[in-house]
C-alpha cells in the first residue's frame, strides 16, 4: 500500500504536534509588544544580525553536506557495504562508525568557518590546538554511539524484522534516559572542568531562592566556558542523583549579583516544574511514531534485500535525518514556552523586572545574539523566546 509511508510520517509529526500542546505550559503571560531600537542601537543590532544571519547560512550548509553524504551513500552504496559478511552486527557498527566520522570531516571546513566568524566578533578564546582536541574527541565520541547503535540496529532487524522499530524505540528512549543521567559525570567532563560553586554571597543567594521555591536545587556548579568562549550562560542537567545547576564562570564575573540572581531563579524553575523529566516523557511519546516512520522510510530508500546488513543502515539514518528535523521543529514550540514559563518563574520570585531587561540587553550584546531574529529562523530554529519577547515579558511585571 503506497499510502503507508506517507501516512506514518504524519502520524509521527501529528503525534509530536499534539504532545506539545498538551505539554506546553498553560498561564504564559503575552508580552508587550516593544521595538527593538527602544533597547538595543542600531551598531548593536547591525552587528547581531549580520553575524547572526551568517552562521544560519552556514548551519544551512552543514545541514546539507550532511544530508548530502548521506543521499550518495544511500544512492552509490560503496561495494564493501554490499559485501557479505559473516559478522553482520559488527559489520553494522563498522558502518555507523565510518558514516560518523565521514559526515563529521565533511562538515568540519563549515564548522571551521562557524568557528573563525565567532572568533572576529569575539566569542572564541580557544586556540586552534584546543578546538582540534575537541573535535578529535567528538569525533570519536560520536563514532563510538554511532557504533554501538548501527550494531543495535542491524541486531534488532536480524531479531525482529520489520517490526524492527518498536524495541528501537525503547533503545532511544533508554538512551535518552541514560545519557540525561550520566552525561554530566561522564561526558560534560571531558571538554569542561566543572567545580561546585563555593561559598559565599552567591551560593548564599541560590540556597535562598531554592528555599523560597521550595525545590531541592542539587547540586550548583561552575564550568570554566571562558577557556573557549567570552558568552555567558546558564543551564540545567542531569537526573536523580547528577541533577545539577550549571553557571558559566563568565556569568559570574561579567553581570552583576542582581542579574546573577534571576539567572538562577530562572534555572530553578526549570527544576520547580519538573522540566528535564518532561522532557524524557515527550521522548517517550514521539520516540515510536518516529522510529516507525524513520522504519518505513529507510525501506524505501535501503537496498533491495538490505534488511539486517549493513547496507540498511544508511538508509535508516538518512530516514532519521530526515525525519528528526521536522519533529525538532515542533519540540521547539514546546521548548519556546517552557523557557517562558521558567521566565515568569524568575520574575514572580526574584521580582526586579528593570534588572531582568537589564541583563537581557547585556547577554544579548555579550553574544552577539540577534534581540529580534526572522520569524521563520525562530519557529524553526528557536529554542528560547526572541530577546525582545523576554523584554517584553519584563515589562508586564513591571508597576
Amino acid at each position: 500500500m503506497r499510502l503507508r509511508l506517507p501516512i506514518a510520517i504524519v502520524a509521527a509529526l501529528v503525534v509530536a504536534e499534539a504532545a506539545a500542546a498538551l505539554m506546553r505550559p498553560r498561564g504564559l503571560i503575552v508580552p508587550l509588544d516593544v521595538a527593538p531600537r527602544a533597547y538595543f542601537s542600531a551598531a548593536q543590532i547591525e552587528k547581531a544580525e549580520h553575524f547572526r544571519s551568517g552562521q544560519l547560512w552556514l548551519l544551512g550548509a552543514r545541514m546539507a553536506i550532511e544530508l548530502g553524504v548521506l543521499v550518495l551513500v544511500v544512492a552509490r552504496p560503496p561495494r564493501v557495504l554490499l559485501l557479505p559478511r559473516r559478522r553482520k552486527v559488527l559489520a553494522g557498527a563498522a558502518a555507523a562508525a565510518a558514516l560518523s566520522v565521514a559526515i563529521s570531516a565533511a562538515t568540519l571546513p563549515v564548522r571551521a568557518i562557524a568557528r573563525e566568524r565567532a572568533k572576529d566578533v569575539g566569542l572564541v578564546t580557544q586556540d586552534w590546538t584546543g578546538y582540534a582536541a575537541d573535535v578529535l574527541k567528538s569525533t570519536a565520541i560520536g563514532a563510538v554511539l554511532a557504533g554501538a547503535g548501527g550494531a543495535l540496529l542491524v541486531f534488532g532487524m536480524r531479531r525482529f524484522g520489520r517490526r524492527w522499530w518498536a524495541p528501537a524505540a525503547a533503545v532511544v528512549i533508554g538512551f535518552g534516559v541514560v545519557t540525561t543521567y550520566l552525561t554530566p559525570i561522564v561526558l560534560d567532563p571531558l571538554f569542561n572542568k566543572f567545580t561546585p560553586l563555593p561559598a559565599g554571597p552567591t551560593r548564599s543567594t541560590v540556597l535562598s531562592l531554592a528555599r523560597e521555591a521550595g525545590v531541592d536545587v542539587g547540586q550548583v556548579y561552575v564550568m570554566d566556558a571562558s577557556r573557549r568562549t567570552t558568552a555567558a550562560n546558564a543551564y540545567v542537567t542531569g537526573i536523580g542523583r547528577t541533577k545539577r545547576v550549571v553557571l558559566y564562570d563568565n556569568l559570574l564575573k561579567d553581570f552583576t549579583p542582581r542579574e546573577v540572581r534571576l539567572v538562577v531563579a530562572h534555572e530553578l524553575g526549570h527544576v520547580h516544574h519538573r522540566d528535564v523529566p518532561h522532557g524524557l516523557l515527550y521522548l517517550a511519546i514521539v520516540a515510536p511514531f518516529g522510529m516507525f516512520a524513520a522504519a518505513r522510510l529507510g525501506e524505501r530508500l535501503a537496498p533491495r534485500d538490505s534488511l539486517g546488513t549493513a547496507a540498511a543502515v544508511p538508509a535508516v539514518v538518512l530516514a532519521v535525518g530526515l525525519i528528526g528535523p521536522a519533529i525538532t521543529t515542533i519540540s521547539n514550540q514546546l521548548s519556546r514556552g517552557v523557557e517562558q514559563r521558567a521566565d515568569q518563574f524568575s520574575l514572580e520570585l526574584a521580582g526586579e523586572p528593570e534588572a531582568f531587561i537589564g541583563f537581557q540587553k547585556r547577554i544579548a550584546v555579550t553574544n552577539v545574539s540577534d534581540p529580534d531574529p526572522p520569524a521563520l529562523a525562530s519557529f524553526l530554529l528557536g529554542t528560547h523566546p526572541t530577546t525582545i519577547e523576554r523584554i517584553g515579558l519584563a515589562k508586564r511585571f513591571e508597576p
